[in-house]
């Protein structure tokens, strides 16, 4: 009887003892699965940014161009505002990384000097007193900025102490209706 009984923990210790590995192996198998599937998120790529200074577009987008546009023809945004009645610019995309901002509420595109992409004019950096020849006289003329008509609206250029180019807003707007976020 003494037999019987050590031979039946000793089962239920084998039994217990094969249930724990079974157990170890099902939550190896289960953690090994939810870190391969983590792995697996892509990154969204955009493609180059390409600028048509004299068109006022972006790869083919206004400064108009709807919110929904914009994040479909450039998925790699580092910041969004939604076009609402409380939002301080009336909506926003950013590309911090790129150098390159659309205000969708507002109408118009902010390409800084850090810009990450191609200029149809290489106005970034440019001189002051070298812009004639590709777009005239400015229609309102500031210390620190030009603004010059364009076919689609408005072109703001901004100039460092240097009088170089340090910042272009483009606009679907005139001069008067130009509505900047600051």
């Amino acid at each position: 009887m003494l037999y019987y009984k050590y031979f039946l923990s000793g089962v239920v210790y084998l039994k217990l003892k094969i249930n724990m590995k079974k157990i170890i192996l099902i939550l190896t198998c289960i953690i090994s699965m939810l870190s391969a599937r983590s792995q697996l998120k892509t990154t969204p790529v955009c493609p180059t940014f390409v600028v048509d200074i004299l068109d006022g577009k972006v790869n083919e987008l206004f400064p108009g161009s709807t919110m929904g546009e914009i994040k479909a023809k450039f998925p790699c945004y580092s910041q969004i505002e939604e076009e609402t009645p409380g939002s301080r610019c009336g909506g926003s995309i950013f590309y911090k990384d790129k150098d390159i901002y659309f205000y969708t509420g507002r109408d118009y595109i902010e390409i800084k000097e850090k810009f990450k992409g191609k200029l149809s004019l290489p106005l970034l950096g440019a001189n002051r007193n070298s812009l004639f020849k590709w777009l005239g006289h400015p229609k309102i003329k500031d210390v620190n900025w030009d603004a010059f008509q364009m076919a689609y609206g408005t072109m703001v250029l901004y100039y460092n102490k240097a009088g170089k180019i340090n910042k272009l807003q483009i606009s679907t707007k005139s001069t008067e209706t130009l509505n900047l976020c600051e």
